[in-house]
């Protein structure tokens, strides 16, 4: 019986983090990624920008084993066959892995091939350290069997960052995207390249 209360205790204190964890994302935004728990995030007046609040994440964990990112997703249906770029300002603070924006286009979730249709977590340009506001962009081709978009800002490690004047845009094809799309054929399978 003592262990079944102690379970239940533990059980609740469980529920009740997760649920402050999702309770203090912005409106709209939640929190998730392979720790977040390991995250905070909310609405910060005093790190605003062009006289708007701006969401932080930041590390509470010493050393997170994983990452968090706050975030949100949609049906696609109004974007098919578009490019869209997801751009913020961003500031960051001790960041000791990295951060960045990132974007997901997903197609049928039951069909192993078509989960992740293009993706970018800026991995090849992220940001570290402590910088001031600055803006990045992800963008991608949202392919016309397109089920769901997600984006938002990621944490890996510990540290700060702040994203403000947060936009998601349609633009044209001359604007080249940003992350990794699959093609439609196999290439440079000899390595000469």
């Amino acid at each position: 019986m003592k262990n079944t209360l102690n379970t239940l205790k533990c059980a609740a204190v469980i529920v009740a983090c997760a649920t402050a964890v999702y309770a203090a994302a912005p409106k709209g935004w939640f929190m998730a990624g392979s720790k977040p728990s390991s995250y905070e995030s909310g609405i910060d007046p005093q790190a605003g920008l062009n006289s708007l609040p701006s969401a932080y994440m930041k590390s509470i964990q010493p050393v997170p084993d994983g990452f968090g990112t706050l975030m949100q997703d949609f049906a696609a249906d109004q974007y098919l066959g578009q490019r869209v770029r997801f751009s913020a300002m961003v500031k960051s603070a001790l960041v000791e892995k990295s951060a960045g924006l990132w974007m997901r286009v997903d197609g049928d979730a039951k069909d192993p091939s078509q989960r992740t249709l293009a993706f970018d977590n800026m991995m090849d340009r992220p940001i570290k350290g402590t910088t001031e506001w600055q803006m990045y962009d992800v963008v991608l081709s949202v392919p016309p069997d397109a089920k769901r978009i997600f984006f938002g800002i990621l944490m890996d490690g510990t540290g700060e960052v702040w994203i403000n004047g947060a936009s998601f845009t349609t633009v044209g094809p001359e604007v080249p995207t940003t992350g990794r799309q699959p093609g439609n054929s196999p290439t440079n399978l000899s390595f000469e390249k």
